[in-house]
């Protein structure tokens, strides 16, 4: 089954926010989704440029809708930084969902650490986004949070341990929890049979709906 199948992305607004794993979740929901219907994929904060879609960095609802529906598959943003990531479009977010059948919106960074904590300002999730994909990294279990959590501080403070502990399934699952932020969680690069033993472990640690597997095989399930 497809990860948007399973995820059971619906049309609308499709917020991903979280760790590692975010950028190829959007690229491969909106390859998925293109079949379907039209696909505008977007960020409210920065990305890397993504390879073979085509960028529209117009604020016309006109130019854009006709972007849209010519290749059905497109990127809007107002263009690049002074570091080459792009930024969020110009226009609203909100009303790109008035153009396409499906927006994706990478709504989070994590400096492409497996997992992470939030500070008052993040996520920034569009008000009319009708879910919100939560992604952590399963590799980071094992590791010290110092060196495989983006905002450390925050992480270990949620999770009640130290900054020099190694996180487990124990301490995501309570990350998850006292922040509350997403509507889904999928648990990315679940590649071994320890790691599908964590990945359930946290699945049953939260009340989140949850999908695991790996976006590089292209294998998921539910929890």
């Amino acid at each position: 089954m497809k990860i948007g199948e399973i995820l059971q992305i619906d049309k609308g607004i499709t917020s991903i926010i979280g760790g590692g794993g975010k950028t190829t979740l959007m690229l491969t929901l909106a390859q998925e989704l293109a079949d379907k219907g039209t696909v505008i994929i977007c960020t409210s904060t920065r990305i890397l440029p993504p390879d073979g879609i085509r960028l529209v960095t117009s604020d016309s609802i006109e130019v854009i809708n006709e972007e849209v529906t010519k290749h059905r598959l497109i990127c809007v943003s107002e263009g690049t930084d002074e570091k080459g990531k792009l930024m969020p479009p110009s226009m609203d977010i909100n009303e790109l969902a008035d153009i396409a059948d499906y927006v994706i919106c990478e709504a989070d960074g994590a400096k492409r650490l497996p997992l992470k904590a939030h500070a008052d300002h993040e996520p920034v999730i569009p008000q009319r986004s009708s879910q919100t994909i939560l992604v952590i990294g399963v590799e980071g279990i094992g590791r010290l949070i110092d060196e495989t959590c983006h905002r450390p501080e925050i992480y270990a403070r949620l999770a009640g341990v130290k900054q020099d502990e190694e996180v487990t399934a124990e301490t995501i699952a309570k990350v998850i929890e006292e922040e509350r932020l997403g509507t889904k969680l999928f648990i990315n690069k679940v590649e071994s049979d320890v790691l599908w033993t964590e990945a359930k472990r946290i699945s049953e640690l939260v009340k989140l709906p949850t999908v695991a597997g790996s976006l590089r095989n292209g294998e998921y399930k539910c929890l």
